[in-house]
């Protein structure tokens, strides 16, 4: 299974994701280096990398970078998988908030 999921989150569609969503829903990226990553100073964040198991985020911190690692609560299974957790880990989020 651990064979799949790395195949599924290979570097280009991390990449790919990682551009979209930095392009796109920057803001759903600091609540997620916010609530999940605890950097409830961050001022800004980017995903740097996503598999199957998290994502990698860099966030600035009282204008310090830092690195977080944000675990998803399963095993994604594809792309698809990704952007289900992804949508509902920001709407959660921004509930809590």
């Amino acid at each position: 299974m651990s064979e799949v999921s790395s195949e599924v989150f290979s570097k280009t569609v991390s990449d790919r994701i990682c551009k979209h969503m930095n392009d796109d829903h920057a803001s759903a990226i600091l609540v997620y280096a916010k609530v999940y990553g605890q950097a409830t100073e961050a001022t800004g964040a980017e995903m740097l990398a996503i598999d199957a198991t998290g994502m990698d985020l860099n966030a600035q911190v009282n204008g310090e970078p830092v690195s977080l690692r944000i675990p998803f609560d399963h095993v994604l299974k594809d792309a698809e998988d990704a952007h289900h957790t992804l949508v509902d880990m920001a709407k959660q989020a921004r509930s809590k908030g």
